[in-house]
């Protein structure tokens, strides 16, 4: 397994105050991304997942598009050291932009994510009036209104609500696609091959059972990390090098020539 933070966008040792272990069942998976979701959970992840801070959660997943967790933490480390000691909303609201920007530089996009953070802290402050309120109206809202309440926001997209609804509010069925859960499932055969990340979502939230869907995200992200890199996957040195390579229709990946494209840019069979 890969080093990681120990606290980090998917919970850590430490995130959390739910713990629930990864459980394969009795009964065998009903679909193929069932079945890659029991594999790699055994293999990988034990893991915690809900009950962060709302507002905290959404912070933390804005620090971390668009780089790794080995960036984003200390980003969000140096956020929390400046502007965690009161309420995080207000204080974020007031910040100074070029001050919030070098003190999350590490992130990268520092002057995008920071002016995203002011606003975002801006309005959280005045439509729920403080952090607290938000963090329960993300805890206690119904699935459908907290998402839209997200997506909603300037600077949010599926995936960073996705991850507020899993890791701060535990939803069970909700599945984030991130870059690698974007490339594994399409390269399994599991989502079609051009599918955006909303379709991606879809199939896999319609496809694994609710209780399960944390748990393949977390690990599909090692996976990808580990096995399923966008440049050099683990089958290019065959399928036995690879511990999805017996259920893996490798699309947009030859392994005889080597050749690696977006599954979207696959040759197909009538080609």
């Amino acid at each position: 397994m890969t080093d990681e933070p120990a606290t980090n966008i998917s919970g850590g040792q430490s995130g959390g105050s739910r713990s629930r272990l990864f459980e394969s069942g009795a009964d065998a998976p009903t679909t193929p991304a069932e079945m890659v979701v029991d594999r790699l959970g055994e293999r990988y992840w034990q893991k915690t997942y809900g009950g962060q801070d709302a507002f905290e959660c959404l912070i933390r997943t804005i620090l971390s598009q668009n780089t790794s967790d080995a960036a984003s933490q200390p980003a969000h480390d140096a956020l929390m050291d400046r502007y965690g000691d009161g309420g995080l909303a207000t204080a974020l609201a007031n910040a100074d932009h070029s001050v919030l920007a070098e003190t999350i530089s590490s992130a990268g996009l520092q002057n995008q994510k920071s002016k995203t953070i002011i606003r975002i802290a801006t309005r959280v402050r005045e439509e729920y009036g403080d952090t607290e309120a938000f963090d329960s109206f993300v805890r206690d809202g119904s699935y459908d209104d907290v998402r839209d309440a997200l997506l909603d926001m300037k600077g949010v997209g599926p995936k960073t609500a996705d991850c507020v609804l899993l890791f701060a509010s535990g939803h069970d069925g909700v599945f984030p696609v991130d870059t690698h859960v974007h490339r594994i499932y399409r390269r399994l055969g599991i989502a079609p091959p051009d599918g955006d990340h909303e379709a991606v979502r879809a199939v896999l939230e319609e496809t694994i059972p609710a209780a399960k869907c944390g748990f393949g995200h977390t690990a599909s992200i090692q996976f990808g990390r580990e096995y399923c890199t966008a440049r050099k996957p683990a089958c290019l040195d065959g399928p036995e090098a690879c511990p999805l390579g017996d259920i893996c229709d490798r699309v947009g990946v030859n392994p005889d020539s080597g050749e690696v494209v977006d599954p979207a840019d696959a040759p197909t069979d009538t080609e």
